[in-house]
């Protein structure tokens, strides 16, 4: 895919705004990263990384909760501008089971690490999942991609953090179902995402982080 966006992009690019070609810009290097990749660990990061370039936003990991709700929001925006409903091609034929799989992993679930570092206790971890599995479901029966996509989004944020922050043997032979599932999903949202963007040159996208600056 990263061929086939790059030249579209190269047509396109002499009239878009500099922000948003910054964005697309960053966020095909990526891709094409990933595509060069033969392993998960590498191609996971580098996918999540093309994300990071395509919603641009660079918070601290304290500030956890909020950098989840800003890519929610871009994710919602992705989805009222994808008009040849891809989005939910992805979540509703591509990816069905892959997805409720992701929802049942406690391993992908951040409350869960919080109760293995004794932050909160067991019934607690439990409960959060439980009430948030409740909501996905929900989510899923009424087929509300935003939601689910958000849902699914965060899941994943939680396995980025364990790979970025060393929690994780490089091509460990532990947990190795979720970074296939969710490298395989990212893989497949990332250009999607780049397409949305494509489309919508008009669209408020904002400043990308890190301006280039010529020296």
């Amino acid at each position: 895919m990263f061929n086939e966006l790059k030249e579209r992009h190269r047509a396109v690019r002499e009239h878009y705004p500099e922000n948003l070609n910054l964005r697309i810009h960053r966020a095909l290097s990526w891709l094409k990263a990933a595509e060069a990749s033969e392993e998960n660990d590498g191609k996971f990061i580098f996918l999540w990384i093309a994300f990071n370039a395509a919603y641009s936003v660079e918070i601290d990991d304290k500030y956890r909760t909020a950098e989840q709700e800003a890519f929610k929001e871009f994710v919602g925006k992705l989805c009222d501008l994808d008009t040849n409903k891809k989005l939910e091609n992805l979540v509703w034929n591509e990816f069905p089971g892959a997805i409720r799989s992701l929802l049942k992993n406690q391993y992908v679930f951040a409350r869960f690490w919080d109760y293995q570092n004794g932050k909160i206790s067991e019934p607690d971890w439990q409960k959060s999942f439980s009430d948030a599995n409740s909501a996905a479901h929900k989510a899923v029966g009424q087929r509300e991609t935003k939601k689910v996509l958000g849902i699914v989004l965060s899941r994943i944020y939680t396995l980025r953090n364990q790979l970025v922050h060393g929690g994780s043997t490089y091509e460990s032979k532990v947990n190795r179902l979720q970074l296939k599932d969710c490298t395989n999903f990212l893989n497949c949202l990332i250009p999607i995402i780049i397409e949305i963007m494509l489309d919508s040159p008009n669209a408020l996208w904002g400043d990308a982080c890190y301006p280039v600056i010529e020296s």
